[in-house]
């Protein structure tokens, strides 16, 4: 009979009875008994009473029941730590047990037992374990130093495991060498700065000797830990590629997965030149091809993974097209991802294919696959010129099918076709005007009106055709309100005589009966446009557009890169870097593809994310465009064109507030109190690098007294913009606390009440604290004082500038809207005193390109008032040293979320000029901070 018979069972007093048996002396009984435990443990029954009992039967020769015995013991320890160190005794006799199964068996069950009572008592045994002379035992003892160092770490350093580990990876045996490697990589996600894995070439050789001998899993780890690696040459590239390239052939997905993340790394280092790439590319393509016949869930895990692969090197899959052909039993996200592949794989030679298939595709009945299948054709147009032709007429035939979600998307991509290849194919408008009617979908709308406002002067009835949108205007979707305001200015512009009431109609739809502000905002736009200078208007409102880009959804190329290194994780399945989705970040390494050699011509870009994450702390990553959709205050605030910051200051902030005579300083009106010098940074408009992809990880700092340096108070929100309220103010940072000092003046003629403030998502989350508190009503002429607390929890969003902060101040008049700049020296925290030995090995850490240096002129201080005003602004100086008569000060300084900046000021006596170096992860941080000190040194 079979053992289901002790789950069905479920009498009174059995645990009086078990316990009995436990007790008896037969040996078949006891093993009965403790089957009946672990059954009724199985189906959630409190059996922890038992424990003395079933720590008596451990005393036995039968694997069987001791394997019972210690799986009820892993259960319960937790909850009976006391009564848990009565088996210790057992554990340690069992490890110098004769028999390797049961010793192996005895170290595997101390790694389960999660009591810190116990785990001192278990290195012992752990330490003979781990230089047992049977492999099972010791492969065995390896995962258990990765599970202890999870429950105590210092225990582990302390008692020298981490070096017996170490010394596992030259093991003769290649699962223990597999187990060791993937107990350090685990150690080591959890501790980044330990650099626990010391890859050189000698053990680089030994894992790539074990890596033909040991299971699939072993080989995973091992593959793993070799794509951690950089090679010093492309000659040691090309040798590990070349014994990695067998493991293409297995028979486990995840194997080759693995194998083709090593060799896309290490290809990066060899020289396109040399026979082996090309060797190289024709054996990674069988593999890849050989994935996409498994099921479709693997299929599906392959075919992301071939996207980025595709987009990183192309030519691997060229050839390949026909097996990214759509099969009719496929799932939908199947055929969804093949279809991506197939655009991003069309080229000249096999246009003609592509396009065939994807003819037939549009008429098949999944309408998700058909939309993307007519979008797909638009696209090949935009990627291959010579094939524009063929793509528009088949688009035509569709067109003619008169099925609605097909003719759609046939005109969104005919508008984006238009965009690529003007004044070619306009001849098919007569047709899309047609179907006019058919169009119910916001975006179809919407391309339809920019096709009739684009081309009005070749439509002869544009008018009546735009004019028939505008009876619903307001049932419009904003995309479609936006694009007819536009279009029917164009029309405006080309015929001013025959459209006047029209464009007069749409403006005032637009902007008095529109709640919309982004639809206020253009509408006034126009408005002044036209009324101020027509020509002007013509010049901005019809000027050339640029021709549009072939390839819009591509991974941005320092992501692409970070992708490249995770391939076969679930990071390249949602083509999200870890940090995106894994929790608290903790563990999570950024890691980047190894820079090309002299030989090859080189594609790494200079902001490409660092290997590994600072000693101090883990970096996190901002959150891109898509999670910015629904803020109240997603205002488009970028940095300027052209021109000096302190105009810009006055454009932007003109620009937001539509209802207090903004438009004037947009416009150009001198209408606009500029902020003192003070309140703005210099050189504003200085280029962002793009690397912030790897920026921010949030923790607030804890601080102690400190009186950093305060700027005297700027006007932020001038009295005329917001209907008599002035904002002006600074920022401060005391005690570790950081305020916003506020003084509000009525200058209106009514009472001002009922205040509130919002801030934006910004790039530190900087937020309110508390809420604004104006304690009595604000009288005319009345101004008060308010010191807001903010903290550094909210929403993290990058702004350009790094350190602009766009806010929303709500009255019982109205909401006012301005953007201001925040010294970076109010986030440094009081904690960023790095110690000399972490400071130089941090310093050697961080990448030679991300230092950026500085000069700062005019600062008669000699080295001590330097260090000391620094200081009272969290800027510690770590170390001074005088090299040839030079000052050499080196210092430190943490942000608010965790980024530490590292600095090297060199102070010539008796020169008033001084040369600042700053080191930084994320290098964007660099000129913000050197701006802070500047302002630091000179006030």
């Amino acid at each position: 009979m079979t053992d289901s018979k002790y789950f069905t069972t479920t009498k009174k007093g059995e645990i009086f009875e078990l316990k009995a048996e436990l007790n008896s002396d037969k040996k078949e009984k006891k093993k009965e008994a403790v089957k009946k435990v672990i059954a009724s443990m199985t189906v959630g029954k409190d059996v922890s009473a038992l424990f003395p009992d079933v720590v008596n039967c451990m005393q036995t020769d039968n694997l069987e029941l001791k394997k019972l015995v210690y799986l009820y013991l892993m259960n319960y320890a937790k909850s009976q730590p006391d009564m848990a160190i009565m088996a210790v005794n057992t554990f340690v006799k069992d490890c110098e047990d004769p028999n390797p199964l049961i010793r192996a068996l005895a170290v595997r069950t101390m790694g389960c037992i999660r009591v810190d009572k116990i785990t001192e008592y278990l290195c012992e045994p752990l330490r003979k374990c781990l230089k047992d002379e049977d492999p099972y035992v010791r492969k065995t003892a390896a995962v258990c130093v990765a599970k202890l160092h999870d429950i105590n770490a210092q225990l582990v350093e302390d008692q020298g495991f981490l070096d017996t580990l170490k010394d596992l990876i030259s093991d003769s045996n290649p699962m223990v060498v597999a187990n060791a490697v993937a107990a350090l990589s685990e150690i080591a996600e959890s501790h980044p700065s330990s650099n626990l894995l010391d890859l050189n070439p000698q053990s680089i050789n030994k894992l790539l000797t074990a890596l033909n001998e040991c299971t699939e899993w072993g080989q995973i780890f091992i593959l793993d830990c070799l794509a951690n690696y950089t090679p010093k040459d492309d000659r040691e590239a090309q040798s590990i590629c070349e014994r990695v390239t067998p493991r293409l052939s297995h028979a486990n997905s995840a194997v080759v997965l693995s194998a083709v993340k090593v060799l896309m790394k290490f290809m990066e280092m060899l020289s396109k030149d040399l026979d082996y790439y090309g060797t190289l590319l024709k054996k990674l393509a069988p593999p890849l091809v050989t994935l996409l016949s498994a099921e479709p869930e693997l299929q599906y895990v392959a075919l992301r993974n071939i996207n980025l692969i595709v987009q990183k090197r192309p030519e691997v899959l060229k050839h390949e097209m026909k097996v990214f052909f759509v099969k009719y039993n496929d799932p939908i996200y199947v055929k969804l991802e093949k279809l991506d592949i197939m655009i991003r794989l069309a080229s000249q030679a096999n246009i003609a294919q592509v396009l065939a298939e994807l003819k037939e595709y549009a008429t098949e009945v999944d309408v998700d696959f058909v939309r993307k299948a007519v979008r797909a054709i638009g696209r090949c147009a935009i990627k291959v010129e010579q094939s524009a032709e063929r793509c528009v007429s088949t688009l035509l035939d569709l067109i003619q099918t008169k099925v609605n979600y097909v003719v759609q998307e046939a005109i969104v991509v005919i508008k984006d076709i238009f965009r690529k290849y003007p004044n070619k194919y306009e001849s098919v408008i007569a047709t899309l005007c047609e179907n006019l009617d058919s169009l119910d979908e916001p975006e179809a709308r919407a391309a339809m009106i920019w096709i009739v406002g684009e081309y009005a002067e070749r439509i002869d009835n544009a008018d009546e055709l735009l004019e028939s949108f505008l009876e619903g205007f307001h049932d419009e979707s904003t995309q479609v309100q936006l694009q007819l305001l536009t279009a029917i200015v164009k029309l405006f512009l080309k015929k001013p005589t025959e459209t006047q009431e029209l464009v007069q109609q749409v403006l005032s739809l637009a902007t008095q009966d529109s709640d919309n502000p982004d639809l206020r905002d253009r509408g006034y736009i126009y408005w002044r446009l036209l009324s101020t200078d027509p020509v002007a208007a013509k010049e901005v409102v019809l000027a050339e557009k640029p021709l549009i880009s072939e390839e819009t959804d591509l991974i941005e190329p320092t992501l692409l890169d970070e992708l490249i290194c995770y391939i076969g994780t679930l990071a390249s399945v949602y083509h999200k870097p870890p940090s995106a989705f894994v929790e608290g970040g903790r563990g999570v390494v950024h890691k980047s593809l190894p820079p090309r050699t002299a030989s090859s011509e080189s594609t790494e870009s200079p902001e490409t994310a660092p290997a590994g994450a600072p000693p101090g702390e883990q970096l996190d990553t901002v959150p891109t465009q898509g999670d910015l959709l629904g803020d109240l205050l997603n205002l488009d605030l970028g940095p300027p064109v052209s021109g000096p910051p302190l105009a810009t200051s006055a454009v932007q902030m003109g620009a937001v507030d539509l209802l207090g005579g903004g438009l004037d300083s947009l416009i150009g009106a001198p209408s606009f109190v500029a902020p003192p010098a003070a309140a703005v940074p210099a050189n504003l408009g200085a280029p962002m690098g793009s690397g912030l992809s790897d920026l921010f990880d949030l923790t607030s700092g804890v601080g102690t007294l400190s009186g950093s340096y305060v700027a005297p108070k700027a006007v932020w929100l001038p009295a005329m913009k917001a209907k008599g309220l002035e904002i002006s103010g600074t920022f401060t940072r005391q005690a570790g606390s950081i305020s916003m000092d506020l003084q509000l003046t009525n200058k209106a003629l009514q009472v001002m009440t009922d205040f509130a403030i919002q801030f934006n998502r910004n790039s530190f989350g900087l937020a309110p604290a508390a809420p604004l508190q104006v304690h009595a009503p604000l009288s005319p002429t009345q101004t008060v004082e308010i010191s807001l607390p903010l903290s550094t929890a909210g929403s993290v969003m990058k702004t350009e500038p790094l350190n602009s902060l766009q806010v929303a101040v709500k009255n019982n008049i109205d909401v006012f809207y301005f953007s201001t700049l925040y010294p970076l020296h109010i986030l440094f925290v009081e904690d960023g005193k790095m110690d000399r030995q972490m400071f130089l090995a941090t310093w050697k850490d961080i990448p030679n390109e991300n230092e950026a240096q500085f000069q700062i002129r005019d600062c008669p201080l000699n080295a001590e008032a330097v260090s000391s005003r620094l200081q009272s602004s969290s800027i510690f100086t770590v170390a001074r040293r005088n090299v040839e008569g030079q000052d050499m000060l080196y210092q430190s300084l943490k942000l608010t979320n965790g980024i530490w900046v590292l600095a090297e000021l060199r102070i010539q006596p008796g020169n008033p000029s001084f040369t600042l170096s700053l080191k930084c992860r994320a290098p964007e941080v660099s000129q913000h901070v050197y701006q802070a000190y500047e302002t630091i040194l000179k006030n």
